[in-house]
């Protein structure tokens, strides 16, 4: 790549929203892999349709899910790379164990979506899991998507439905707004900055996508409890830095102020097995 690209990287470096530090990364991957993130990526994966030996890039590849799942169905004869901009997140992905039945290597890079470290044209697919709405360029990033596109490429990505649609998302959000502050509900907020379709559509044409396809699905997604559902979106997700505000006992005592909003407002989802509340999701499909 030529010096433009790296000047662009290192200005975008510090742009993205999404970041996680210290021991986030792990209790991510601990938490809500298993809980949020493995759902929707075999999903997207299936829906890519990712054929033997294509070449695929995981865009804000986080601890890896997507990119595991796409190195079994690509196989030997196919290539992965998977990119974040997180360091903790990569180093978390790099530690785990491949899927059981993939061939393909992982290749791993630290880097901006806003300025892939990539030639023009060398994946078949790329794609990018509940990340496009992190990026602070949207358009930008989905117009280095399809530069790393051959002609014939497609894109498979996914991002969150509205607020509203999603009732563990929107209760922690007002409790945040009651109990600290309006800003402190601005990282689960953004997590539903593409929920209107029609601006996700227009934003996919406007980067030069072709024949756009946008469908929305509802997953039902699981915790012990909301105590631990609130919990852990304290200390494994952007949120983990409200903490440092506080003392420790005047956090303590706001975390479950917390608890107790959000569970009254997720009592009708607990059940025997636990905490079970439906999350909506747009996947979209498009070609180069």
């Amino acid at each position: 790549m030529g010096s433009d690209t790296n000047d662009r990287s290192d200005t975008s470096r510090n742009l993205e929203q999404w970041q996680l530090d210290g021991s986030a990364p792990a209790l991510y991957q601990r938490y809500l892999v298993p809980a949020v993130t493995a759902l929707w990526a075999a999903d997207l994966v299936d829906r890519a349709a990712l054929q033997a030996g294509e070449g695929v890039l995981d865009v804000a590849c986080g601890t890896g899910v997507v990119a595991r799942i796409a190195a079994e169905r690509v196989g030997a004869s196919g290539r992965v790379a998977a990119l974040d901009l997180n360091s903790g997140m990569l180093t978390v992905a790099r530690s785990l164990p491949m899927v059981a039945n993939a061939s393909a290597v992982i290749a791993w890079y630290e880097g901006s979506a806003l300025a892939l470290p990539f030639p023009d044209a060398v994946f078949d697919v790329v794609l990018c899991q509940l990340g496009l709405q992190f990026f602070p360029d949207c358009p930008l990033a989905l117009r280095e998507m399809r530069r790393g596109l051959t002609s014939r490429g497609r894109i498979a990505l996914n991002v969150f439905g509205p607020i509203e649609h999603n009732p563990a998302t929107h209760a922690l959000s007002v409790a945040l707004d009651s109990h600290i502050g309006p800003d402190a509900s601005r990282a689960k907020r953004a997590e539903h900055a593409l929920s209107d379709t029609e601006d996700l559509r227009k934003l996919m044409a406007g980067a030069g996508f072709h024949t756009v396809i946008i469908e929305t699905a509802t997953k039902l997604v699981r915790f012990p409890s909301p105590s631990d559902y609130v919990r852990i979106q304290l200390t494994a997700t952007p949120l983990a830095t409200l903490a440092a505000t506080y003392d420790a006992a005047t956090w303590e005592r706001l975390i479950e102020a917390l608890v107790t909003d959000v569970g009254a407002v997720l009592m009708p989802y607990v059940g025997e097995e636990g905490l079970a509340f439906p999350q909506e999701v747009h996947s979209v499909l498009a070609t180069s």
